[in-house]
């Protein structure tokens, strides 16, 4: 498929212009070829980012769109519980839950559907089981149904906010308090679109509460307990008082620590979560212990007397 950028394109990203001529397709899916460079700019590859002269040859080979259906993969999972309706598995950092905008394979939705025979359909064929989800490079525990009415169940308790969900953060900084709880709102940040903010005072309601485990030259070891699961909230709340989280650059937190390797994830794990079982209504409680990566990067920071 051939394309001339024109005069009127100069100054529009590459993506943007593709998806006004080609608005058949999404804007994802656009820099999706891009990226595996099958969109040409006079002959050579290029970045969606690309900002448009006007005038350029531009040859698009559109790939087949992804399978409308999650496959199941061979990849191992670590499972933290399991019932007849809740399996509680242990996700790690870099694994992404579901299938989303370039990523279509090697998901934890994929590793459910190889590891058990039935998952809910509630969540659509694309994310089967899914009920609540963990950011790619935020590692534990994440609860998935076998079946619709334990969807169902599950869905109610964490839209009534009856699931305890506890995190381990190592954030940049010293909190001056020992605990804390942060009550501002979170919205899609205007200046960059791929990121959350609590600093606008507009948004849907999210609080977060904190305690210091331990503290360390330049960090603070917390405990975060959250009644509500927005998109990036913990990472956002303590961005928003100052104390971003160690990895975290998309939120302000430096790329290196002198004298530290790079961590090549967040320092937040999704430590315990409590919930009621949806057919018996009995407690659960399960924990996933600090990665070792993790437990062995913070033994190596100096700890503050």
């Amino acid at each position: 498929m051939r394309l001339s950028a024109y005069l009127p394109d100069a100054g529009k990203r590459l993506d943007q212009m593709l998806h006004e001529r080609l608005p058949q397709f999404s804007r994802a899916r656009i820099q999706d070829w891009i990226k595996n460079g099958r969109v040409l700019v006079d002959g050579a590859g290029s970045r969606a980012s690309r900002t448009m002269r006007g005038g350029e040859a531009v040859e698009v080979d559109p790939a087949e769109p992804p399978p409308l259906r999650a496959a199941p993969e061979a990849i191992p999972i670590r499972t933290l519980y399991e019932d007849d309706d809740v399996v509680a598995v242990d996700k790690p950092a870099g694994m992404v839950v579901h299938a989303g905008a370039g990523v279509h394979s090697g998901t934890l939705v994929n590793a459910l559907l190889h590891r058990f025979a039935t998952l809910s359909s509630a969540g659509g064929p694309l994310r089967p089981g899914i009920v609540h989800r963990l950011d790619r490079y935020t590692s534990g525990v994440l609860l998935v149904a076998k079946n619709d009415a334990a969807h169902r169940g599950l869905a109610a308790q964490f839209s009534g906010r009856r699931v305890e969900k506890v995190y381990l953060a190592l954030a940049h900084g010293q909190t001056r308090q020992e605990s804390g709880r942060i009550d501002r709102p979170i919205a899609r940040d205007p200046a960059r679109r791929t990121r959350m903010t609590a600093r606008l005072g507009e948004g849907r309601a999210a609080w977060s509460e904190y305690r210091v485990l331990s503290r360390f030259v330049g960090f603070t070891y917390l405990e975060v307990r959250i009644g509500t699961g927005r998109t990036h909230q913990i990472r956002a709340h303590l961005a928003s008082i100052g104390h971003p989280i160690a990895g975290d650059t998309v939120y302000g937190a430096p790329a290196r620590t002198p004298g530290m390797p790079p961590l090549g994830r967040y320092f937040l794990h999704a430590h315990r979560i409590r919930f009621r079982q949806p057919s018996t209504d009995a407690e659960i409680v399960v924990e996933s212990p600090l990665p070792v990566e993790l437990e062995g990067w913070m033994k190596s920071l100096e700890r503050t007397v």
